[in-house]
């Protein structure tokens, strides 16, 4: 059902927003650190997973699908919210974290796509070919 994709995709942003608060605790930093992106990653990764395995229909990806429909206006929102003077005065650590994010995104690239093709399937056994008799005459 559609509301099990949408489900889906909230569960993923509860978990991505938690991380993201415990990484910007870890490294003292009073913010939610990467937590949408966190969130987009582990919806990519365990979206690809479940239907892979058959568990994820048809139906529940057209809840996972409205929602990325949304998305960008959401980012833009967000990216609306956040303070890109501060982060740029505060000096070489917020550049060097910004270039490790990118340089990661890069990085993960080929993984992500390497889980998203598609296994190729055994060729199916050739029909045995039925003995023919020659008849000599």
């Amino acid at each position: 059902m559609i509301i099990f994709g949408v489900a889906f995709l909230a569960l993923c942003t509860l978990i991505g927003i938690f991380v993201g608060e415990l990484l910007g605790k870890l490294i003292g930093v009073p913010a939610n650190v990467g937590g949408v992106g966190i969130a987009m990653v582990l919806l990519i990764l365990v979206g690809s997973y479940l239907k892979n395995r058959g568990l994820f229909k048809a139906e529940t990806e057209q809840g996972v699908k409205f929602w990325s429909a949304v998305y960008i206006p959401i980012v833009v929102a967000m990216a609306a919210q956040q303070n890109v003077y501060g982060a740029l005065s505060g000096g070489p650590m917020a550049i060097l974290a910004g270039v490790a994010a990118v340089a990661l995104a890069f990085a993960l690239v080929p993984v992500l796509d390497r889980i998203g093709r598609k296994k190729p399937e055994a060729e199916p056994v050739a029909a045995a070919k039925p003995a023919t008799s020659s008849a000599r005459g």
